[in-house]
This record gives C-alpha cells, structure tokens and sequence, in this order.
C-alpha cells in the first residue's frame, strides 16, 4: 500500500458502520440486477432502515429474516427503481465475485458501532 492510499482514523470515523438485525427481506424482480429488498432494525435511534443488496446467488428471503448484518448508516439515500435504499449492507466478493454478507460470529446489541 501506498502513502497516497493511507486515511487517517479521522477519515475512517466519518464511515459510520453499525450492525442491525434483518426483520424482513422480499425479492426485488423490478430490480435491474437480481436483489433482494431488506428492512434492517438497528434500534434506538437509528430504528429501521431499508438496503437493495444483490445477494440472491448465496441467500434466499426466507433464510435472511433474523440475520445480523453490517451496514453504513451515513450515506445519503439512494433511488433504486421504485425503491428508496437508506443504507449499504455490507459484503466481501466470493471466488466468482458474488456477495457474502458481513456479520458477527456472535449475536450483538443492534445499533453498535464498527470500531
């Protein structure tokens, strides 16, 4: 890595990264890449908040629901077709670039901040 490439801690607690629990996931078939449309609970204050994800190649709806994941909460909006995306849920690309959702070994307060 280059010095160019290097943030500083300053930057890194601009991104606001925090865990919530998935309370409900429908499929989004107006979507332009298949994905799925989930409502995550972060809890007080943040409440609940929706994400478009493309996710449907390792998940299915109705395995999600329950699903503690990790998030960015301080992006702005963001129109996707019909649907507004209030977060960016978080994933590493697989061996075929497919997303793998980030989430914690063991179950944490929801809301609770990346550090």
């Amino acid at each position: 890595m280059s010095d160019s490439s290097q943030i500083s801690f300053d930057d890194f607690q601009k991104v606001e990264v925090r865990i919530g629990t998935i309370v409900d996931a429908q499929p989004f078939p107006e979507a332009r890449r298949p994905a799925i449309k989930l409502w995550v609970d972060f809890g007080a204050p943040l409440g609940l908040k929706k994400s478009s994800a493309q996710i449907t190649v390792h998940y299915a709806v109705e395995e999600l629901v329950g699903k503690q994941v990790a998030a960015v909460v301080n992006f702005p909006p963001r129109q996707i077709g019909k649907f507004m995306s209030e977060i960016l849920v978080l994933g590493f690309p697989d061996g075929d670039g497919e997303v793998v959702l980030v989430t914690a070994d063991k179950p944490v307060p929801n809301g609770g901040r990346l550090y």
